[in-house]
């Protein structure tokens, strides 16, 4: 297992260790279960926000939702059509949410990226992608600046969906329906810290209702926005 710090491509000791503590921290808490597949180190827990903290999200979301874009900062009209926004890391509830995300998952609090919120209705979508960063993409060398590799996701359902909206892991050959309160907690790398591509996924279309969810991105250093 090689250490290079600069290349978020490769095998990484520091990112492997970090996945090792997650992963022992997770695998203690009784009231977390890991899902069964070989491939990915993905885990869950049912109720881990209230029916009002969950309302109280998707109030922030409907609020200052946006049209989606791509990480790389382009809109694309038939590729992710949800909506989104950045929530305060001021704003009390979501205070106390991001709080209870890094205790879950015991990384610490200035690892993780400001928690975002999406909601999807009818038909919109967001098709298979990574959430850690391809050091060939064009915006690797910023995020190498601001804090290196995304290396665990952490994502809250705030709603139930009548049909549809699953989260999809194609390479892995399952997925999770939407539970209002339940969080997913998945690593974006291998056990030697190079990036997984089992861990790529979709956001299902939504075929009736609407979905709600947060996300919070964790790197491998400090992140600096």
């Amino acid at each position: 297992m090689s250490e290079i710090i600069d290349d978020g491509g490769v095998a990484s000791a520091a990112r492997a260790a970090m996945g090792d503590a997650v992963r022992a921290r997770l695998d203690r808490n009784p009231m977390v279960h890991r899902i069964d597949t070989p491939h990915l180190e993905i885990y869950g827990r049912q109720d881990f926000l209230s029916a009002e903290e969950c309302a109280g999200l998707r109030a922030i979301i409907d609020a200052g939702a946006q049209p989606s874009t791509l990480f790389s900062g382009s809109a694309n009209a038939e590729y992710r059509t949800s909506h989104s926004c950045h929530l305060s890391p001021w704003e009390p509830l979501v205070e106390t949410v991001t709080q209870r995300i890094c205790a879950i998952t015991g990384i610490a609090p200035e690892k993780g990226e400001t928690l975002q919120g999406q909601r999807y209705t009818q038909g919109q979508e967001y098709r298979v992608h990574c959430d850690f960063f391809p050091v060939t993409a064009s915006y690797w060398p910023r995020m190498l600046q601001s804090g290196g590799q995304r290396c665990w996701t952490a994502m809250i359902y705030l709603s139930a969906v009548e049909e549809g909206g699953e989260t999809q892991f194609p390479k892995c050959e399952f997925m999770v329906p939407p539970v209002e309160g339940m969080i997913l907690i998945w690593n974006n790398l291998d056990r030697d810290g190079a990036p997984n591509d089992y861990s790529l996924h979709a956001a299902r279309p939504v075929a009736r209702g609407t979905k709600y969810v947060v996300t919070k991105w964790f790197r491998e250093r400090k992140w600096s926005p």
